[in-house]
């Protein structure tokens, strides 16, 4: 069952660019996955996933450069720094879910303004691009995540670019703070014995990523990207609150 429930997030966090961190930390808390393994698993899978969803959205030429590579180079020390950090189980949890909600909530208020006309968006002045980056990727790398989660939201509020742009912008940053985050994790426990004990769900979810990224390259409109991501979000949080409270 929770091979099959991987698949499905694999296949709707990819859908709007994201490698499925999140939901992987709650359905391994929720099955009672070893404390410690958790977060190695959920990075595994994120790189699985967000590989498939960067190649694909270079090939379609939605990567900004200017967009991308200030968080990206601002965060990927960062992340690796926060993956060697310990954090208790329970304000993991709670870090997470109110994270999630606030990002979520902000994202289903604004989605109807995001459309693909360049004449909306604003560039993001740079000191702020690298203070975004840095600190998301500290957090990433603390609980597991890639960081694309937080990130779409914040673009999306600073119209930074379009649903697709952004989209592909967090699967790219969360490729590059889930590998640093797992370098991070390696300090702290032996990330080959994780490996073969759970090699089944990459495998999983580099299939649900293909058929997700698919969709929304080929298929979905802007807005209904925008409108994914907050609802995604949303229900991550809801499940990880239950959980929690």
């Amino acid at each position: 069952m929770l091979a099959v429930l991987f698949f499905i997030v694999a296949i709707l966090y990819a859908s709007v660019g994201f490698g499925g961190g999140s939901s992987y930390l709650a359905l391994l808390v929720l099955w009672d996955a070893p404390y410690m393994v958790v977060p190695v698993v959920a990075l595994m899978c994120n790189i699985v996933v967000v590989s498939g969803n960067s190649f694909h959205y270079v090939r379609a030429g939605y990567i900004n450069k200017r967009l991308l590579l200030p968080p990206a180079i601002a965060s990927v020390p960062m992340a690796y720094l926060g993956g060697q950090l310990s954090i208790e189980k329970s304000n993991f949890i709670y870090i997470l879910f109110f994270a999630l909600t606030i990002s979520g909530i902000r994202l289903l208020i604004n989605f109807k303004h995001y459309t693909d006309n360049p004449n909306n968006y604003t560039a993001v002045p740079l000191w702020l691009s690298f203070t975004i980056g840095g600190l998301l990727g500290l957090l990433a790398g603390v609980v597991g995540i890639g960081g694309g989660i937080f990130l779409a939201p914040i673009l999306y509020s600073l119209r930074a670019g379009s649903p697709k742009q952004i989209a592909a912008t967090a699967s790219v940053f969360i490729l590059v703070n889930s590998v640093a985050g797992l370098m991070g994790q390696a300090q702290k426990i032996n990330i080959i014995t994780v490996m073969m004990q759970y090699w089944y769900l990459p495998m999983i979810v580099f299939i649900g990523g293909q058929i997700g990224n698919l969709l929304t390259i080929k298929i979905m409109p802007a807005r209904i990207v925008a409108l994914m991501t907050g609802l995604l979000i949303l229900c991550v949080a809801a499940r990880l609150g239950w959980h929690a409270f």
